[in-house]
């Protein structure tokens, strides 16, 4: 490993400290720190700062030292250039990251020995359906709904030249199995293991009570056809970037060619993250 690309959320309080770490660990096994340039006011002026847009072009392996907005940002950086992708969490529930602030010195071992594995995981396509619009990326889902307006809109979902249903409710996702686990799982949606190449579609609060999550395989192409009135609707890719939707607007979803490579370490387990951050299959105890 000759170089590393460190994109971080300057806003943790433990950022600064974490990076000043990895920076010492790089400087004593000899390898190369690009970062993010964002992070200027977190690292000295000798320190190689880059535009995110252009940071994994210099580096082998990406950190991510946040949570998962974080890791959704490198992902989304990295794009289509597969680089190994390490992500630190630095807050919370950090359900896509692979370690914490605290085991640090560990994983930077482990990472220097190479004991770990890359994970592929799917990501989504996502393109409005009208000239000169780009294809967008998700790791985790691609939303459609409501925007700020309390009302339902109308959506009409198809399955290449099938149609499905239609959808009254405030929204729209269409998950990942890494973002099964996220806003899907919010809505009902059922939990698959990031290892599995599926396409769920949630809906958001419908107004009736036989619409359910269903579960598309991962070759399916489909169009998500929006009614909305006068108003506008927003569709939304990882929460981070949106755009808005006038009635008549089509989304088209499908699987993207590009996987996201995510480092695992040994023993590292989907369950054991769901048993820890989700509570999975805990009994509630009852206290006197």
């Amino acid at each position: 490993m000759k170089s590393i690309g460190i994109v971080a959320n300057p806003k943790k309080p433990k950022a600064k400290k974490s990076i000043q770490k990895i920076i010492l660990w790089a400087k004593r096994n000899k390898i190369d720190c690009f970062f993010s340039d964002e992070l200027k006011n977190l690292i000295s002026k000798k320190e190689k700062l880059l535009p995110l847009s252009t940071l994994s072009n210099e580096s082998e392996i990406m950190m991510s030292l946040g949570g998962d907005g974080t890791m959704l940002k490198t992902a989304r950086a990295v794009g289509r250039g597969g680089n190994p992708i390490l992500g630190i969490n630095l807050g919370s529930l950090g359900f896509i990251t692979e370690t914490t602030s605290k085991n640090l010195d560990n994983a930077l071992r482990k990472l220097l020995k190479k004991e770990y594995q890359i994970e592929k995981r799917m990501v989504l396509k996502a393109k409005i359906d009208k000239k000169n619009q780009p294809s967008m990326f998700a790791l985790n889902d691609v939303v459609i709904d409501k925007g700020g307006v309390a009302r339902l809109i109308q959506m009409h979902l198809y399955d290449g030249e099938d149609f499905v249903c239609s959808y009254s409710a405030d929204g729209l996702i269409i998950s990942t199995p890494t973002g099964s686990t996220a806003y899907s799982l919010a809505t009902g949606g059922p939990i698959i293991n990031p290892k599995t190449n599926a396409i769920i579609v949630a809906p958001i609060c419908p107004h009736t009570l036989a619409s359910r999550p269903i579960i598309f395989s991962e070759n399916h192409h489909l169009k998500i056809v929006v009614e909305c009135d006068k108003r506008d609707a927003l569709f939304t890719v990882d929460g981070q970037i949106d755009k808005k939707l006038i009635s008549g607007d089509s989304v088209l979803v499908s699987k993207a060619r590009h996987t996201v490579n995510l480092i695992k370490f040994p023993g590292s387990s989907f369950y054991s993250v769901l048993r820890k951050k989700l509570h999975w299959g805990a009994r509630p105890s009852i206290e006197e």
